[in-house]
């Protein structure tokens, strides 16, 4: 009995031990949670971009420095591939983020706050076939490892491809929903084309990684978003960048305007002063004509690109991807307004307060730089060999959206003046100037593009040339800026010059009827989806040549996913 006291005395004492042990570590990791010093974790899983024959990179976002940042990669994951790490240089949060605590305006931030955020890319080299891969950051001494994802090189001509056509995803309320999707209906997606848009404030962080309303962009992507219908459903978006490339287009979204400490991110956004203004620009640093004008920083430095526009062989595709784009500005006429048309009256006398109307960002016209090497890509021999011709951008050339009006061409500045004083400033937009329908577009059929995939308009819809190239616009992921057909009318603005078509396409195309399941309003089938409520998506099989368009009404989450339209690619 006393040696069975003695030990229940010992075990006694090694329970209160234990127990005071465990509360003084909750109460260190409880300060450790305050002071936010808790463990370190990855920001995002890993993504993949820019595959070649026999490589691809491998790209990853940490809050901490860190160190020893590799890909592992192999059955055993016994290869390894060091990482470059930069420094995000823009990330900031402002008053309205949605981020962390805050969830209305300026609860944490009341002027932008640089936010540390460093970018993890490694090349994986001498692969040729799929392989399984993780990374791994090292931070404080711990080891902090991905889960196993697995990566590809380019795929050989002949390879049977699943590729995802998107477009303005921006943070939308559907995306999650609409990505989920997605997974649920293709076995695999081997690459993701995404047209523009990938979210709404390219420098704001929280857009990007973790904006609390639970679909920001990195996170739809991945299988790690949160959102909650109202109608029930809990969507996570899909597990989709972490096995295939992602290859984006620049769009308005992707660029910011003059860079200020002071002004919320919304304004700086909406500020993107023509370079062609800036005082002295020539003699600018890049970074000092970026400050000063518009710039797209933030996406060339989470996505490496190779330039704003390029091309790219995957399997039997080759992708051209263009920069046409162009500040996206009000239709209102009212004089409090700077839009499309004209400059607010308050700064009539301050010219750089004017926004110099829809101007366009990256010169696309017959013998501008971009111009000038689409035509030397199109007559490329990678691109004449390729199967499939695909030319991916974000402006519609053709649409029954909003986004179209007014042309795609420099703005025309016209300031009246009485007895010396501006009484009116406003801008004419010459159809007959459109450089994608007067330049782009001829070059491209006589090239034999046979997909023309954008976005911008925030709807479905498809138009078919009479040489047989295709147009898709696929941007509707549950919402819209309306698609204008009959009686439904564009705002244009009376008494101009040039003629502002209000409904239908400006351009001169006819819709497309969707194929097999178009939606009806008042009982007659419709040529488009331009819905709130309804999400769509687009998949092209490069096995049958075939483009597939799938919906989805989260309203009645019990429904199937809906194939509404499809169409095939010659060759």
């Amino acid at each position: 009995m006393r040696r069975i006291d003695r030990h229940s005395n010992g075990f006694l004492l090694f329970v209160t031990l234990f127990a005071l042990t465990v509360l003084a570590i909750g109460r260190v990791v409880l300060s450790a949670v305050l002071r936010g010093e808790m463990a370190a974790i990855l920001l995002t899983d890993p993504f993949l971009q820019w595959p070649t024959a026999d490589s691809v990179q491998v790209v990853w976002f940490t809050e901490f420095e860190g160190r020893d940042h590799q890909v592992e990669f192999g059955d055993r994951f016994e290869q390894i591939a060091p990482a470059a790490t930069i420094k995000l240089s823009r990330m900031r949060e402002d008053g309205r983020s949605k981020i962390g605590a805050q969830t209305d305006e300026n609860q944490l931030y009341q002027k932008p706050v640089s936010r540390n955020i460093w970018r993890h890319e490694a090349t994986v080299s001498g692969i040729s076939k799929r392989t399984p891969y993780r990374v791994v950051s090292v931070e404080n001494g711990s080891r902090i490892t991905s889960p196993e994802f697995s990566l590809v090189p380019t795929p050989t001509p002949g390879s049977e491809l699943k590729i995802l056509l998107t477009s303005d995803h921006q943070l939308m309320p559907l995306t999650p929903v609409n990505l989920q999707k997605v997974t649920e209906t293709i076995d695999r997606i081997d690459a993701v084309f995404l047209a523009g848009d990938l979210v709404n404030i390219p420098d704001r962080a929280s857009e990007w990684f973790d904006d609390n309303r639970g679909g920001a962009f990195f996170p739809s992507l991945q299988g790690r978003a949160s959102y909650q219908h109202p109608k029930g459903g809990q969507y996570r978006g899909g597990k989709i960048i972490q096995n295939a490339p992602l290859f984006p287009a620049v769009g308005n979204h992707e660029v910011m305007g003059r860079f200020s400490t002071e002004t919320g991110l919304n304004e700086q956004y909406n500020d993107p002063y023509p370079r062609s203004k800036v005082a002295n620009f020539a003699s600018l640093s890049p970074k000092e004509l970026a400050d000063r004008s518009f710039n797209t920083i933030s996406v060339q430095e989470l996505f490496n690109f190779p330039n704003s526009y390029y091309a790219i062989s995957f399997g039997d595709v080759r992708l051209v991807s263009l920069f046409a784009a162009n500040i996206w500005r009000t239709p209102d006429r009212n004089p409090s307004q700077r839009g499309r048309y004209q400059e607010r009256k308050e700064d009539f006398n301050s010219p750089d307060q004017w926004g110099y109307g829809q101007h366009i960002f990256e010169p696309i016209a017959k013998g501008s730089p971009q111009y000038n090497w689409l035509q030397a890509e199109l007559n490329s021999p990678e691109f004449q060999q390729a199967k499939y011709k695909i030319v991916m951008f974000h402006h519609p050339p053709h649409t029954l959206g909003d986004n179209i009006v007014p042309a795609y061409t420099n703005p025309v500045q016209i300031i009246d003046r009485s007895a010396g004083q501006i009484q009116d400033i406003r801008y004419e937009y010459p159809i007959e100037q459109d450089f994608l329908i007067r330049d782009v577009v001829p070059l491209l059929e006589s090239a034999g593009v046979q997909l023309v995939f954008y976005g911008h308009s925030h709807l479905w819809n498809r138009f078919i040339s009479s040489k047989g190239m295709h147009f898709l616009e696929s941007s509707n992921v549950g919402n819209t800026y309306g698609a204008y057909l009959g009686e439904k009318r564009r705002p244009v603005p009376p008494g101009f010059k040039e003629k502002y078509v209000a409904t239908g396409d400006p351009n001169g195309l006819e819709p497309v009827m969707p194929s097999i399941a178009p939606l009806t309003e008042n009982g007659k089938p419709q040529p488009y989806i331009a819905s709130n409520d309804i999400t769509a998506f687009s998949i092209f099989d490069t096995a049958t040549g075939t483009i597939s368009s799938y919906r989805f009404d989260p309203n009645q989450p019990n429904s199937s996913v809906v194939k509404f339209d499809e169409f095939r690619l010659r060759t």
